[in-house]
């Protein structure tokens, strides 16, 4: 299933304004050969295994980090950008964690942006942070949902920092007719997410983490000194950080990797708009997501394009095939971009659980893996890496409260669980149309 996933993923990625827009270094970083001792091996060069990687340096361990491919190949290279607190159901981590666990993890998700933010300044990373983010309703029948979220995150989850936005208000700020109202979050916002993990993996070379590309783990044997094997080499650690998530192959046990499925997602970018007509479309420039089961996420570039994303799929359908769909409901929320060519169209596979809450837990006590990030990675695998670093060290409060949040496997085996999850999908389809 990995190969194949593996090929899919490339085919979606070879038209990416994201690639197309950065300087990757002249050569990648080298592949594992031999037999390496470290502290800490992380499996993944993404967001949150670079994360752990820059924590667990931050304490003294030593690390290596093995990727299949090379740093933000994966998800950390091709999602929205959208940086932002919170969680995709937040109802979910409430009513799994009570009120006062749901509050401890809404502040770590504070804390995951604010992570963000400071890890922009140290390093000096380049990556078109823009603050602002604004959720909306599209439907009669949505409003009162986003009204209540908003004043259960202000009133019961401890973050205040919320707007409510009328139907003329929202629309001063999208410059559609399509949106009724709308929640604006100053502190949450978005970045070009390429720049954030090629800047993440640079820092964690600076830091002195070992990074090694095209380095597929075959193997993990477990013990009190584990064994992290490849085609070529092996690392022989203290601590294992499995951080791959959708891409991540045969490494966890079967009941762990049967908690998330890839869902694969897909953007479009149009040419250059030029300042003023993109800044027209979202005065502000803040990030937009709507409300709805099956959502469209959309914001301005750094370079004036209008970048619309959306149309989960499982089956991971080409963006030739769906780039037109996109286009027109970009048009449909923003008619007055219908003469806009779209120069790019790429996509990628994220990771979901079937609650949509974040799956963070330990294999034994010294093998860890953070996956099921459900469309919030950019912000919470910031934070995933310090938990995980913090709970190698000893210190498991944090860590320990996500590992309580419980996961139910999606049906079927590696084959079946892309077609019963677009029985599932399917079936919210219908519902949104009603």
């Amino acid at each position: 299933m990995t190969d194949s996933l593996d090929r899919r993923a490339d085919a979606l990625i070879r038209n990416s304004y994201y690639e197309a827009s950065v300087t990757r270094p002249l050569a990648d970083d080298p592949m594992l050969e031999g037999t390496l001792e470290a502290d800490v091996c992380v499996i993944g060069a993404g967001f949150a295994g670079l994360s752990v990687a820059l924590e667990c340096r931050a304490r003294g361990l030593s690390v290596i980090v093995l990727d299949a491919h090379r740093p933000g190949w994966g998800a950390s290279g091709r999602n929205g950008g959208q940086t932002l607190v919170g969680f995709a159901k937040d109802e979910v981590i409430e009513k799994q964690l009570g009120l006062e666990g749901a509050r401890a993890a809404w502040a770590m998700s504070v804390e995951g942006v604010r992570l963000v933010r400071e890890r922009i300044e140290r390093y000096g990373i380049q990556c078109d942070f823009t603050s602002g983010y604004l959720t909306v309703a599209t439907k009669p029948k949505r409003v009162p949902d986003l009204r209540s979220w908003m004043e259960d995150a202000s009133s019961r989850w401890g973050y205040p920092k919320l707007a409510w936005l009328d139907t003329d208000e929202v629309r001063a700020r999208v410059a559609s007719e399509r949106y009724l109202a709308g929640v604006y979050d100053p502190f949450s916002g978005h970045l070009h997410p390429l720049k954030y993990c090629l800047g993440l993996a640079e820092a964690a070379r600076q830091e002195g983490a070992r990074l090694f590309a095209h380095s597929p783990v075959l193997e993990v044997v477990r013990g009190a000194q584990p064994v992290v094997r490849t085609a070529t080499g092996e690392v022989r650690c203290r601590f294992v950080a499995a951080c791959g998530n959708a891409t991540i192959g045969n490494v966890l046990p079967s009941g762990v990797a049967a908690r998330i499925a890839p869902i694969a997602s897909y953007i479009v970018a149009t040419e250059p708009l030029g300042e003023a007509r993109a800044s027209a479309l979202i005065p502000g420039r803040a990030a937009v997501c709507d409300n709805n089961f099956f959502l469209d996420y959309f914001r301005v570039s750094a370079d004036h394009r209008v970048l619309f994303g959306g149309r989960a799929s499982s089956t991971g359908a080409s963006p030739a095939q769906l780039s037109e769909q996109i286009r027109k409901r970009m048009v449909g929320v923003f008619p007055q971009v219908a003469d806009a060519r779209v120069e790019f169209a790429w996509g990628g596979f994220v990771d979901v659980t079937r609650n949509r809450a974040p799956d963070f837990g330990s294999i034994d006590p010294n093998y860890f893996y953070v996956q099921g990030f459900s469309g919030h990675g950019v912000a919470l695998t910031g934070i995933a890496g310090r938990v995980v670093a913090q709970a190698m060290a000893g210190e498991t409060a944090a860590f320990d409260l996500f590992a309580k949040l419980r996961h139910a496997r999606f049906p079927g085996g590696p084959a079946l669980r892309g077609p019963a999850l677009e029985l599932g999908m399917l079936y919210h389809r219908i519902r949104e149309l009603l």
